[in-house]
Formats: C-alpha cells, sequence, structure tokens
C-alpha cells in the first residue's frame, strides 16, 4: 500500500513536498524489496539525507547533493551494520564550518568556537 500524508514522519510534515515525496518513493520502494520495518525507514531517510537536511524540526534542501555523514558515504553492509556516525542529519560534510558555527549560534550552544566541524554536527542534532 503506497505511503498517505498519515504515515510520513511528522519532521517530514513540516517540510517541502519535494522532500515529502522523496521519502514516500523510496520508503514504498524499500517495503516491496526489504518489507514494512526499520530498513525501509532507515533506507527512506538515507534517500531522503543525500538531497536534504535536518534544520530544526523540519527538513531543507542542501546546498550540494551527496552523503552528509560518514555512515552515507560508506553505504552498504557498513552502514546497515550502524559504523560511522550519522550526525542526525545535519549535513556536516555539505557545509563549512562556519555555516554550522552560526547555526550552533542561533541555537545557543555554549562552547561552540572550541568545537570541531564534526563536534559542532553533533551538538546542532542533540539541540534540534
Amino acid at each position: 500500500m503506497p505511503t498517505t500524508r498519515d504515515d510520513i514522519p511528522a519532521t517530514l510534515k513540516r517540510s517541502p513536498k519535494k522532500a515529502q515525496e522523496t521519502w514516500a518513493k523510496t520508503h514504498d520502494s524499500a517495503v516491496e524489496t526489504y518489507g514494512e520495518g526499520e530498513r525501509a525507514h532507515r533506507t527512506a531517510f538515507s534517500s531522503l539525507k543525500h538531497s536534504f537536511e535536518k534544520v530544526g524540526d523540519h527538513w531543507e534542501p542542501k546546498k550540494r547533493k551527496g552523503p552528509s555523514d560518514p555512515r552515507a558515504a560508506r553505504g552498504g553492509a557498513t552502514a546497515r551494520a550502524g559504523k560511522g556516525e550519522t550526525f542526525g542529519g545535519v549535513d556536516v560534510f555539505g557545509n563549512s564550518k562556519s555555516d554550522l558555527y552560526e547555526r550552533a549560534k542561533d541555537l545557543g550552544i555554549r562552547g561552540r568556537s572550541r568545537m570541531s566541524r564534526e563536534e559542532l554536527g553533533r551538538a546542532i542534532a542533540r539541540k534540534q
């Protein structure tokens, strides 16, 4: 059964239509391949994170398409095994350190001036 608006996660309901369509189409295809469950959801979010990044309580288009974190860059069995960080949907690869710093500043994250790009990504993911 195709994904309906009621089946889409809440963060996607507040996101652009393209993000919703990307997630839904990938999820439907993954359900046909793997069956309903966690793997279908992970596949849909992996596809979504290729073109969108989580900003606050919704998803926005990325500046450039591509993997957003080490786990997405590896893919395959390594990603399924949970190896590598995901940074909670924050595009650490596609944003400069100064971009991440500004987002951290807007979120009121303390100690941001001493953080690396990866640390900023983790802090933003925790705060969103």
